[in-house]
Protein backbone atom coordinates (compact mmCIF):
# COMPACT_ATOMS: atom_id res chain seq x y z
CA UNK A 1 0.00 0.00 0.00
CA UNK A 2 1.16 3.58 -0.85
CA UNK A 3 4.46 2.49 -2.46
CA UNK A 4 6.13 5.71 -3.72
CA UNK A 5 9.36 5.22 -5.69
CA UNK A 6 11.80 7.86 -6.94
CA UNK A 7 15.02 7.91 -8.91
CA UNK A 8 17.84 8.85 -6.53
CA UNK A 9 20.03 11.58 -8.04
CA UNK A 10 22.42 11.59 -5.07
CA UNK A 11 25.87 11.20 -6.72
CA UNK A 12 26.93 8.99 -3.81
CA UNK A 13 24.03 6.57 -4.22
CA UNK A 14 25.11 3.00 -4.88
CA UNK A 15 24.23 1.57 -8.30
CA UNK A 16 22.14 -1.18 -6.69
CA UNK A 17 20.11 1.53 -4.92
CA UNK A 18 19.61 3.98 -7.78
CA UNK A 19 15.86 3.80 -7.14
CA UNK A 20 14.40 4.15 -3.67
CA UNK A 21 10.94 4.20 -2.14
CA UNK A 22 8.85 4.52 0.98
CA UNK A 23 6.04 2.00 1.26
CA UNK A 24 3.62 0.51 3.74
CA UNK A 25 2.39 1.74 7.05
CA UNK A 26 4.42 2.62 9.00
CA UNK A 27 6.65 3.31 5.97
CA UNK A 28 9.56 0.99 5.25
CA UNK A 29 12.53 1.65 3.01
CA UNK A 30 12.99 -0.10 -0.34
CA UNK A 31 15.74 0.07 -2.97
CA UNK A 32 16.22 -1.11 -6.56
CA UNK A 33 18.92 -0.94 -9.25
CA UNK A 34 16.42 -0.58 -12.09
CA UNK A 35 13.02 0.45 -10.69
CA UNK A 36 11.65 -3.06 -11.32
CA UNK A 37 13.38 -5.44 -8.92
CA UNK A 38 13.05 -4.23 -5.32
CA UNK A 39 14.37 -5.29 -1.94
CA UNK A 40 13.56 -4.21 1.60
CA UNK A 41 16.48 -2.11 2.91
CA UNK A 42 15.70 -2.84 6.55
CA UNK A 43 12.80 -4.48 8.36
CA UNK A 44 12.30 -1.66 10.84
CA UNK A 45 9.88 1.10 9.76
CA UNK A 46 10.70 4.80 9.73
CA UNK A 47 8.54 7.87 10.34
CA UNK A 48 6.59 5.93 12.94
CA UNK A 49 5.02 8.91 14.72
CA UNK A 50 1.68 9.22 12.94
CA UNK A 51 -0.93 7.59 10.67
CA UNK A 52 0.39 6.20 7.41
CA UNK A 53 -2.51 5.32 5.08
CA UNK A 54 -1.57 8.01 2.60
CA UNK A 55 0.92 8.94 -0.09
CA UNK A 56 4.00 9.32 2.09
CA UNK A 57 6.98 10.27 -0.07
CA UNK A 58 10.70 11.02 -0.08
CA UNK A 59 13.28 12.42 -2.50
CA UNK A 60 16.91 13.58 -2.69
CA UNK A 61 17.31 17.36 -2.49
CA UNK A 62 20.59 18.37 -4.22
CA UNK A 63 20.39 21.91 -2.82
CA UNK A 64 20.20 20.80 0.82
CA UNK A 65 22.15 17.57 0.16
CA UNK A 66 19.64 15.60 2.19
CA UNK A 67 16.88 13.09 1.67
CA UNK A 68 13.58 14.75 2.54
CA UNK A 69 10.34 12.97 3.44
CA UNK A 70 6.76 14.20 3.82
CA UNK A 71 4.06 12.18 5.52
CA UNK A 72 0.62 12.50 7.02
CA UNK A 73 -0.27 13.06 10.67
CA UNK A 74 -2.86 14.78 12.87
CA UNK A 75 -2.37 18.18 14.52
CA UNK A 76 -5.06 19.00 17.08
CA UNK A 77 -7.46 16.63 15.37
CA UNK A 78 -6.85 18.05 11.87
CA UNK A 79 -5.10 16.11 9.11
CA UNK A 80 -1.74 17.77 8.46
CA UNK A 81 1.71 17.20 6.92
CA UNK A 82 5.00 16.43 8.66
CA UNK A 83 8.56 16.31 7.36
CA UNK A 84 11.84 14.60 8.25
CA UNK A 85 15.34 14.52 6.74
CA UNK A 86 18.13 11.96 6.39
CA UNK A 87 21.71 11.93 5.16
CA UNK A 88 21.67 8.25 4.19
CA UNK A 89 17.98 7.33 3.66
CA UNK A 90 18.20 4.93 6.60
CA UNK A 91 18.51 7.10 9.71
CA UNK A 92 15.91 9.87 9.85
CA UNK A 93 15.46 12.94 12.01
CA UNK A 94 12.38 13.18 14.22
CA UNK A 95 9.52 14.46 12.07
CA UNK A 96 8.02 17.89 12.62
CA UNK A 97 4.88 19.55 11.26
CA UNK A 98 5.23 21.90 8.34
CA UNK A 99 4.35 25.53 9.03
CA UNK A 100 1.50 26.99 6.97
CA UNK A 101 1.64 30.40 8.61
CA UNK A 102 -1.69 32.04 9.29
CA UNK A 103 -3.68 29.79 6.95
CA UNK A 104 -6.88 28.44 8.53
CA UNK A 105 -6.73 24.79 9.66
CA UNK A 106 -8.01 22.45 6.96
CA UNK A 107 -7.78 18.70 6.51
CA UNK A 108 -4.84 18.13 4.14
CA UNK A 109 -4.76 14.43 3.36
CA UNK A 110 -1.83 14.01 0.98
CA UNK A 111 0.91 16.48 0.03
CA UNK A 112 2.52 15.71 -3.41
CA UNK A 113 5.47 17.96 -2.44
CA UNK A 114 8.42 18.03 -4.84
CA UNK A 115 11.28 20.37 -5.82
CA UNK A 116 10.19 22.41 -8.82
CA UNK A 117 12.41 21.34 -11.73
CA UNK A 118 12.77 24.89 -13.10
CA UNK A 119 13.78 26.29 -9.69
CA UNK A 120 14.98 23.33 -7.55
CA UNK A 121 15.61 25.55 -4.53
CA UNK A 122 11.81 25.84 -4.25
CA UNK A 123 9.30 23.16 -3.32
CA UNK A 124 5.77 23.04 -4.70
CA UNK A 125 3.02 20.86 -3.28
CA UNK A 126 -0.58 19.96 -4.09
CA UNK A 127 -2.26 18.65 -0.93
CA UNK A 128 -5.65 17.05 -1.20
CA UNK A 129 -8.06 19.14 0.89
CA UNK A 130 -10.72 16.98 2.54
CA UNK A 131 -14.04 18.44 3.69
CA UNK A 132 -15.31 15.58 5.81
CA UNK A 133 -18.64 17.16 6.79
CA UNK A 134 -20.07 17.35 3.26
CA UNK A 135 -21.87 14.65 1.30
CA UNK A 136 -23.41 15.38 -2.10
CA UNK A 137 -24.00 11.83 -3.42
CA UNK A 138 -26.81 10.47 -1.27
CA UNK A 139 -26.20 6.84 -2.24
CA UNK A 140 -22.47 6.87 -1.58
CA UNK A 141 -21.50 5.01 1.61
CA UNK A 142 -18.86 7.49 2.83
CA UNK A 143 -19.02 11.22 3.62
CA UNK A 144 -16.64 13.90 2.44
CA UNK A 145 -15.67 15.83 -0.70
CA UNK A 146 -12.22 16.99 -1.71
CA UNK A 147 -10.11 19.08 -4.08
CA UNK A 148 -6.45 20.00 -4.56
CA UNK A 149 -4.71 23.11 -3.23
CA UNK A 150 -1.32 24.72 -3.88
CA UNK A 151 1.54 25.38 -1.44
CA UNK A 152 5.18 26.41 -1.92
CA UNK A 153 8.31 26.71 0.19
CA UNK A 154 11.91 27.88 0.04
CA UNK A 155 13.16 25.83 3.00
CA UNK A 156 10.97 22.73 3.05
CA UNK A 157 9.47 23.55 6.45
CA UNK A 158 7.70 26.91 6.13
CA UNK A 159 5.12 26.84 3.34
CA UNK A 160 3.24 29.70 1.68
CA UNK A 161 -0.50 29.00 1.80
CA UNK A 162 -1.73 32.44 0.74
CA UNK A 163 -3.75 31.00 -2.16
CA UNK A 164 -6.70 29.53 -0.28
CA UNK A 165 -8.77 28.80 -3.38
CA UNK A 166 -8.75 25.35 -4.98
CA UNK A 167 -5.96 24.62 -7.45
CA UNK A 168 -7.79 21.53 -8.77
CA UNK A 169 -11.59 21.78 -8.62
CA UNK A 170 -13.90 18.75 -8.86
CA UNK A 171 -15.09 18.16 -12.43
CA UNK A 172 -18.60 17.40 -13.69
CA UNK A 173 -20.17 14.15 -12.54
CA UNK A 174 -21.23 12.90 -9.13
CA UNK A 175 -18.24 10.50 -9.12
CA UNK A 176 -16.01 13.54 -8.65
CA UNK A 177 -18.04 14.68 -5.64
CA UNK A 178 -17.51 11.65 -3.40
CA UNK A 179 -14.88 11.15 -0.73
CA UNK A 180 -11.16 11.33 -1.46
CA UNK A 181 -11.41 11.84 -5.19
CA UNK A 182 -9.53 14.70 -6.93
CA UNK A 183 -6.38 13.44 -5.20
CA UNK A 184 -3.25 15.04 -6.71
CA UNK A 185 -0.49 12.56 -7.49
CA UNK A 186 3.18 13.18 -6.91
CA UNK A 187 5.25 15.03 -9.48
CA UNK A 188 5.29 17.87 -12.00
CA UNK A 189 6.43 16.80 -15.48
CA UNK A 190 7.55 18.93 -18.42
CA UNK A 191 5.49 17.71 -21.38
CA UNK A 192 6.29 20.35 -24.00
CA UNK A 193 8.64 23.21 -24.76
CA UNK A 194 6.36 25.59 -22.86
CA UNK A 195 4.12 23.10 -21.04
CA UNK A 196 4.13 21.06 -17.85
CA UNK A 197 1.61 18.57 -16.51
CA UNK A 198 0.17 17.62 -13.14
CA UNK A 199 -2.00 14.58 -12.47
CA UNK A 200 -4.80 13.64 -10.09
CA UNK A 201 -7.05 10.69 -9.30
CA UNK A 202 -10.73 10.95 -10.23
CA UNK A 203 -13.69 8.66 -9.37
CA UNK A 204 -12.06 7.20 -6.25
CA UNK A 205 -13.98 4.11 -4.99
CA UNK A 206 -15.83 3.86 -8.33
CA UNK A 207 -15.35 1.31 -11.15
CA UNK A 208 -14.38 4.19 -13.42
CA UNK A 209 -11.42 5.29 -11.23
CA UNK A 210 -8.84 6.98 -13.44
CA UNK A 211 -5.91 9.36 -13.63
CA UNK A 212 -6.53 12.83 -15.07
CA UNK A 213 -3.83 15.05 -16.60
CA UNK A 214 -3.92 18.83 -16.37
CA UNK A 215 -1.57 21.19 -18.20
CA UNK A 216 -0.01 24.52 -17.31
CA UNK A 217 2.48 26.80 -18.98
CA UNK A 218 5.95 26.54 -17.48
CA UNK A 219 6.03 28.43 -14.14
CA UNK A 220 2.26 28.87 -14.45
CA UNK A 221 1.24 27.94 -10.91
CA UNK A 222 0.49 31.60 -10.13
CA UNK A 223 1.02 35.01 -11.67
CA UNK A 224 1.01 38.70 -10.92
CA UNK A 225 -1.93 39.96 -13.00
CA UNK A 226 -2.65 43.53 -14.00
CA UNK A 227 -6.09 44.64 -15.19
CA UNK A 228 -6.55 46.67 -18.39
CA UNK A 229 -6.61 49.78 -16.20
CA UNK A 230 -3.05 49.00 -15.15
CA UNK A 231 -1.12 48.39 -11.97
CA UNK A 232 2.38 48.15 -10.59
CA UNK A 233 4.49 46.55 -7.88
CA UNK A 234 8.04 46.76 -6.55
CA UNK A 235 9.98 43.68 -5.46
CA UNK A 236 11.71 43.26 -2.16
CA UNK A 237 15.45 44.03 -2.20
CA UNK A 238 17.31 41.22 -3.94
CA UNK A 239 20.81 40.27 -5.03
CA UNK A 240 21.45 38.40 -8.23
CA UNK A 241 24.14 36.66 -10.23
CA UNK A 242 24.19 36.84 -14.00
CA UNK A 243 23.98 39.64 -16.52
CA UNK A 244 20.46 39.68 -18.00
CA UNK A 245 16.88 39.65 -16.73
CA UNK A 246 14.55 37.02 -18.19
CA UNK A 247 10.74 37.12 -18.04
CA UNK A 248 7.98 34.54 -18.37
CA UNK A 249 4.94 36.66 -19.22
CA UNK A 250 1.79 37.05 -21.33
CA UNK A 251 -0.11 40.17 -22.39
CA UNK A 252 -3.21 40.95 -24.41
CA UNK A 253 -2.88 42.63 -27.79
CA UNK A 254 -2.97 46.18 -26.29
CA UNK A 255 -1.41 45.16 -22.95
CA UNK A 256 2.21 45.43 -21.92
CA UNK A 257 4.75 45.99 -19.18
CA UNK A 258 7.81 48.09 -18.42
CA UNK A 259 10.54 47.52 -15.85
CA UNK A 260 12.81 49.85 -13.90
CA UNK A 261 15.84 48.81 -11.85
CA UNK A 262 16.01 50.63 -8.52
CA UNK A 263 18.52 50.96 -5.73
CA UNK A 264 17.53 50.11 -2.15
CA UNK A 265 16.09 53.59 -1.63
CA UNK A 266 13.85 53.26 -4.68
CA UNK A 267 15.84 55.50 -7.02
CA UNK A 268 16.21 54.44 -10.65
CA UNK A 269 19.68 53.53 -11.87
CA UNK A 270 20.70 55.75 -14.80
CA UNK A 271 19.63 54.22 -18.10
CA UNK A 272 17.49 51.57 -16.38
CA UNK A 273 14.34 53.57 -15.63
CA UNK A 274 10.79 53.13 -16.86
CA UNK A 275 11.33 55.72 -19.59
CA UNK A 276 14.36 53.74 -20.77
CA UNK A 277 12.40 50.48 -21.15
CA UNK A 278 10.44 50.02 -24.39
CA UNK A 279 7.05 48.48 -23.65
CA UNK A 280 7.19 44.68 -23.64
CA UNK A 281 4.26 42.73 -25.02
CA UNK A 282 3.63 39.23 -26.34
CA UNK A 283 3.60 35.73 -24.84
CA UNK A 284 7.00 34.23 -24.05
CA UNK A 285 8.67 31.92 -21.55
CA UNK A 286 12.18 33.41 -21.78
CA UNK A 287 12.08 37.02 -22.96
CA UNK A 288 15.27 38.99 -22.23
CA UNK A 289 14.56 42.55 -21.06
CA UNK A 290 16.44 45.24 -22.99
CA UNK A 291 16.54 48.90 -22.08
CA UNK A 292 17.58 51.57 -24.58
CA UNK A 293 21.19 51.12 -23.46
CA UNK A 294 21.03 47.33 -23.83
CA UNK A 295 20.33 44.26 -21.71
CA UNK A 296 23.55 43.90 -19.68
CA UNK A 297 23.02 44.26 -15.92
CA UNK A 298 26.32 42.70 -14.94
CA UNK A 299 27.60 45.85 -13.23
CA UNK A 300 24.83 45.48 -10.64
CA UNK A 301 25.43 41.80 -9.84
CA UNK A 302 25.73 41.04 -6.11
CA UNK A 303 24.33 44.47 -5.23
CA UNK A 304 21.01 44.97 -3.47
CA UNK A 305 18.48 46.14 -6.06
CA UNK A 306 14.73 46.28 -6.49
CA UNK A 307 12.65 45.89 -9.63
CA UNK A 308 9.61 48.02 -10.42
CA UNK A 309 7.04 46.52 -12.79
CA UNK A 310 4.37 48.71 -14.39
CA UNK A 311 1.82 46.53 -16.20
CA UNK A 312 -1.56 46.57 -17.91
CA UNK A 313 -3.65 43.62 -19.05
CA UNK A 314 -0.70 41.31 -18.44
CA UNK A 315 0.43 38.30 -16.41
CA UNK A 316 3.94 37.91 -15.04
CA UNK A 317 4.69 34.29 -14.14
CA UNK A 318 8.39 34.30 -13.29
CA UNK A 319 11.62 36.25 -13.46
CA UNK A 320 15.20 35.08 -13.27
CA UNK A 321 18.68 36.35 -14.03
CA UNK A 322 20.73 34.48 -16.61
CA UNK A 323 24.34 34.77 -17.88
Amino acid sequence: HNFNPFRDTNPKAAAEERYKALGGGPPRLFASPDGIHWRLVRPEPVLTDGPHDSQNLAFWDPQRRLYVAYARFFANGVRHIRTATSEDFVHWSPSQPIDLGKAPPEHLYTNAITPYFRAPHMYVGFPMRFVETRKLAAGHPYPGVSDGVFISSRDGLHFDRRFLEAFIRPDFGMENWTDRTNLPTWGVVQTGSAEMSVYWVEHFRHPTVRLRRGTLRLDGFTSVRAAPSGGEFITRPLRFQGTRLELNFQTSAPGGLRIAVLDQEGKEFPGLGLADCPEIYGNEIDRIVAWKQGDNLGRLADQAIRLRFVMRDADLYAIRFVP
